[in-house]
């Protein structure tokens, strides 16, 4: 036996137990005739001690051999710690070591294994098993694991079954790019990881399992950034029988049960919002809504003057920073200056002070004058004391620049908190988009999508009017998760192949076991998926997900710790019938 206890459970109702910890060495302190020796496992530190006078010779020399990571196992007494430590749960006791066994010796680790470490990301990527045993990183893996296991444990309740889905399928043409796999067997032919189980999930319900779960993995070859990765896990979900509201009330219940049990946060009805609600009111489809600062339109009082830049404009647009008229020029400057960054991409900023007296002060005074801009105010809803930022422009790219604005100024102002939770969902998207580029309609979510039963008259004549029976739940500003009720008559999914620009035959290639699958009696189903690295992400306080994987990669794409991609020999290449350039 290793160990009769971990080095996270003891503390004064243990002392004179005779105990066994195996660990790694944290740290060790030699005083000459007295060594400490902090132990570390993934359940917390034991202080054992060395004494000169009560430690067999033999033992005391050994503890002077070691080094940090050194992995050891230890005999001996719970003792009463004379400088005890409230901050540990093991801060009241130590072990007087009789016998120590050296189980494995350790290089100097690269960068420090404590809390408030000197490593740098890249580095602590490379050695990512090292970092692991850092207490930030082992406990948002923890943390990850608490939150996976609520939800088995909630769906399992509600009668969900945990099916698995192949990940060797075959590629489709919608979406994000495939990552691609050469079989040996079937020489030109290629595999596909999928990007989503949804076809097999819809086919579950074809055959009669009603309630479908997996916590899978994804793939997606696209370019990365802080919250993604090129391979993912998805809650994936499937019920049959059901319309839209049951969907939302069940996985609203679920993250009311997560936000609950994970944090100890109760959380009222989400709030629902429309798409065009939220793309006028705030810019995007995923508002975070713990604060406020809506949109306010400027068009009606603001284009009847001789400023050429409102006249000019598709959209003039603002919001009301609150407690911010008391910025200094600097200040404003800088906010100007944060919207002319090519990753915003305003040509300027005009802003209003709103002043404690009911006055106004704004950079275009020569314009306006003070009941133009009191309508401004109320326009924006700011109230004396704020700062209202106006921006202008074409409506799309003016809407995208205001919200990350908003966004830029809420951070500033601290009022984005990771302790507070405000989900919502937003319903009604556009079943379809326009594609300029292609000349064609692309399926805003994917194609098995259903329209909204009152829309489906329009397909014929207004395609680009149609609404999706779809919905997004958002978190604090992000997507957590998304799904749909899905289509299940075979003409309906026929004719939106159809305006997405499948031929016949093309259809019936990429998809005709779904479409052969509905002649067989498909129920009326829907689904969502969560995105847990996100999910568990914000639960955890963070945006980036890195942090909640265990062995991530890095911007790149690449492992930088295993050294992947890497090239293959020409043997395996050979046997794919594969020839580089």
């Amino acid at each position: 036996m290793y160990r009769s206890h971990t080095c996270g459970e003891l503390n004064a109702s243990h002392i004179n137990t005779e105990v066994t910890l195996a660990g790694w060495v944290q740290k060790s302190r030699d005083k000459g005739f007295m060594i400490w020796v902090d132990l570390r496992d993934r359940y917390g530190l034991t202080q054992l001690i060395f004494d000169e006078k009560r430690t067999d010779k033999t033992v005391f020399e050994q503890a002077k051999s070691l080094g940090r990571e050194f992995v050891i196992q230890i005999k001996g007494k719970v003792i009463e710690r004379e400088s005890k430590n409230p901050n540990m749960p093991t801060g009241e006791i130590e072990i007087l070591v009789s016998e120590l066994t050296i189980l494995n010796e350790a290089m100097v680790p690269p960068f420090t294994i404590e809390d408030e470490t000197d490593g740098g990301e890249d580095l602590r990527m490379k050695y990512r098993y090292l970092d692991i045993r850092r207490n930030p990183v082992k406990n948002n893996l923890l943390f990850r694991h608490k939150v996976s296991m609520e939800v088995r444990k909630y769906l399992s309740d509600k009668g969900f079954c945990d099916i698995e889905t192949p990940y060797l399928i075959k590629s489709t043409p919608e979406g994000a790019r495939d990552f691609v796999v050469p079989s040996r067997m079937n020489e030109g032919q290629f595999y596909a990881l999928p990007q989503s189980p949804q076809t097999f999930k819809q086919l579950l319900m074809v055959g009669g399992m009603d309630k479908y779960f997996q916590i899978v993995k994804c793939f997606r070859d696209e370019d990365l950034r802080a919250d993604r990765q090129p391979e993912f896990t998805q809650i994936d979900c499937e019920m049959a029988f059901v319309e839209q509201e049951d969907i939302l009330d069940m996985f609203e219940g679920l993250t009311r049960h997560l936000l609950k049990e994970i944090k100890g946060v109760e959380v009222a009805k989400f709030p629902r919002i429309t798409y065009d609600y939220a793309m006028k009111t705030y810019g995007n489809d995923k508002p975070d809504i713990r604060f406020e600062m809506k949109f306010g339109e400027l068009n009606t009082v603001a284009k009847h003057k001789d400023f050429g830049v409102f006249n000019t404009a598709e959209l003039v647009v603002g919001i009301a920073a609150p407690g911010c008229a008391s910025y200094t020029r600097k200040e404003i400057d800088a906010l100007i200056d944060w919207v002319k960054r090519p990753q915003v991409g305003a040509s300027g900023m005009v802003y209003v002070k709103c002043e404690a007296d009911g006055t106004f002060k704004s950079s275009v005074d020569k314009f306006y004058d003070q009941d133009d801009l009191k309508k401004w105010a109320e326009a924006t809803n700011a109230k004396a004391g704020d700062l209202i930022l106006v921006l202008s422009g074409n409506a799309d790219k003016t809407r995208t620049q205001l919200s990350a604005l908003r966004m830029e100024v809420a951070t500033r102002l601290g009022l984005r908190k990771s302790n507070e939770f405000a989900p919502l969902w937003v319903i009604d998207f556009p079943l379809l988009e326009w594609d300029e580029e292609s000349g064609r309609y692309h399926a805003m979510h994917h194609p098995f999508t259903s329209p909204k039963p009152e829309d489906i008259k329009l397909i014929e004549t207004e395609p680009g009017k149609v609404r999706a029976n779809a919905y997004d739940m958002v978190l604090n500003g992000n997507e957590i998760g998304g799904g749909s009720i899905r289509i299940h008559d075979r003409e309906l999914q026929s004719r939106m192949f159809d305006l997405l620009g499948f031929s016949k035959e093309e259809a019936q290639a990429q998809f005709g076991f779904l479409m052969n699958a509905f002649e067989f009696g498909a129920p009326p189903h829907g689904g969502l998926a969560f995105g847990l690295d996100r999910l568990v992400s914000i639960l955890g306080g963070q945006e980036t997900i890195r942090d909640f994987i265990a062995f991530p990669k890095n911007n790149s794409g690449r492992d930088v710790m295993i050294d992947a991609p890497a090239k293959i020999d020409e043997k395996q290449l050979d046997e794919l019938h594969i020839k580089l350039k």
